[in-house]
């Protein structure tokens, strides 16, 4: 999609569809009001028949408004003033860009963004206004014989008003673009099912990723690499797998040559049915989901390298399935992690940390500044805080306040959970240093907590995704989440302005 910033008298533009937003039933935007005025009055009168109801989200397709060369105008309600803020302006969005998909045109002019809620951003409002829609021309086929009708909507012209606004907004339309390409591969790696979305698959992904940005270099680690390194924990999970694990490991150097690089670490498995320790059938398909750390990790070198943010960034996805075999874990045996600490297994479900912590310890090479992992860890997380916050877990303050800031800047939101040292005996063993299961109250808790006895040697954060990386029902597919959040992190790291 084609997408620009433009300014001047509305009233002279043309286009074949002109958005305008309304507060409440009768309430004009100013945008909206320059083009009342040029109409003589035309959309008030309109408004005044109770035409356009008050809830956010509403729309109404006017034709031939008198006095525009505009060929039609589309109002979109925003909802009472007194409640409109960032949640009903994303919904006016969407819903805007779902109405201009059903009337079929192809090129169209928006004054949204320059109406947004008062509290928010400019920048922050058009960066909504572009990630909005382009993430509505996303579109799932790649399995299905019949693919579904492509957006029609070729070209979206963004109206700022203010001519001085532009260089600003130029670098949030360029910001948006970057996001909604990384949240699109995310989305699109993880909806592809299991069979077709291996590790090898992943690893594959990434060299494309590096063949189309010759900036980012790729180094896969083949399972004989890793058991040389002592890789203990994580081949242990692949090994009830036909599908070979892989360690992808991705740099970018974008930033200074001494300084250290930024490092996210991604839960890669490509489908969890449990181990020995068999998940039950029900939804077991959405296990395809478990790998949403690693694609989210490519959503967001995707979005750095689009973006060539002036920073080092380290990506690492540990990448295997977990299915029961003959070779397969067992509870009770008990492996050795690549820093030589022994992990007794009592739950082989609990696998995606004994992936996670092998690579957390590779990641010490790197000299990092800061390490993220992301993962879709437990299911107790998805329990605590549903589909609407992912679980931050992380010792620093400064890193906590951070990520939480990102998130609310992003609209992708993170809430903090305690990793305090009170709940490390939680997973005392009598065999091993550690057990890899903790008891099920607090069991996202003890999972961090897991994780955080390979992370002493850097600052760390860990991210559990598992109620946000994908939705179900009739909904039912990847998210993208978190890499709405990790972009505006390293946005910020960049020290790049919004």
């Amino acid at each position: 999609m084609e997408l620009s910033i433009k300014s001047g008298d509305l009233a002279t533009r043309k286009t074949p569809c002109l958005l305008l937003g309304v507060l409440g039933e009768r309430q004009l935007t100013a945008p909206a009001q320059s083009i009342d005025a040029a109409s003589g009055g035309y959309l008030t009168r309109i408004l005044d028949r109770g035409d356009l109801e008050a809830e956010a989200g509403r729309t109404l397709l006017l034709h031939e408004v008198p006095g525009l060369k505009a060929e039609r105008v589309l109002l979109v309600g925003l909802g009472p003033q007194d409640k409109y803020d960032r949640k009903a302006y994303l919904k006016a969005l969407a819903a805007a860009s779902g109405r201009l998909q059903e009337i079929r045109v192809k090129e169209a002019l928006t004054t949204l963004a320059a109406s947004a809620p008062p509290a928010l951003d400019p920048a922050l409002a058009l960066r909504d206004a572009v990630t909005t829609a382009l993430d509505r021309g996303y579109r799932y086929d790649r399995t299905k014989s019949e693919k579904k009708p492509p957006f029609t909507l070729q070209a979206l012209h963004l109206w700022i008003g203010d001519e001085d606004r532009k260089p600003r907004a130029r670098e949030a339309l360029r910001q948006g673009q970057a996001l909604a390409a990384g949240v699109s591969l995310a989305k699109e790696l993880g909806n592809l099912p299991g069979n077709l979305c291996t590790p090898t698959y992943l690893a594959d992904q990434a060299r494309d990723l590096a063949q189309a940005f010759p900036a980012l270099k790729v180094e896969v680690l083949d399972e004989d690499a890793m058991a040389k390194l002592g890789m203990g924990a994580l081949l242990s999970v692949s090994r009830g797998s036909r599908q070979p694990a892989k360690l992808i490991v991705m740099s970018y150097r974008g930033g200074k040559k001494d300084a250290k690089p930024l490092a996210l670490v991604g839960k890669g498995l490509t489908f969890d049915a449990g181990g020995i320790s068999l998940k039950p059938g029900p939804d077991m398909d959405q296990m395809k989901f478990d790998m949403c750390g690693a694609a989210s990790v490519l959503g967001a070198l995707r979005a750095t390298l689009e973006l060539k943010l002036p920073l080092n960034l380290i990506g690492v996805i540990p990448a295997s399935e977990n299915l029961p075999d003959g070779a397969a874990n067992k509870p009770g045996d008990i492996v050795t992690s690549l820093s030589g600490q022994t992990i007794e297994i009592l739950n082989t479900d609990a696998e995606g940390r004994l992936l996670l912590c092998d690579a957390l310890t590779y990641c010490e090479r790197f000299e990092p500044a800061v390490v993220v992992d992301i993962a879709t860890l437990t299911g107790a997380c998805a329990i605590a805080l549903g589909k609407v916050a992912s679980g931050l877990f992380t010792a620093d303050e400064g890193l906590a306040t951070e990520l939480l800031a990102a998130g609310e800047r992003s609209g992708d939101r993170a809430w903090r959970l305690p990793v305090w040292d009170d709940y490390q005996a939680l997973l005392d063993s009598n065999f091993a240093d550690m057990a890899n299961v903790g008891p099920r109250e607090g069991g996202a808790i003890s999972a961090a907590c897991f994780l955080s006895r390979y992370t002493k040697k850097y600052p760390w954060a860990h991210l559990d995704i598992a109620g946000t990386a994908w939705l179900t029902g009739k909904e039912k597919g990847g998210t993208g989440r978190p890499v709405p959040l990790l972009v505006e992190f390293l946005i910020q790291r960049a020290g790049l302005a919004g």
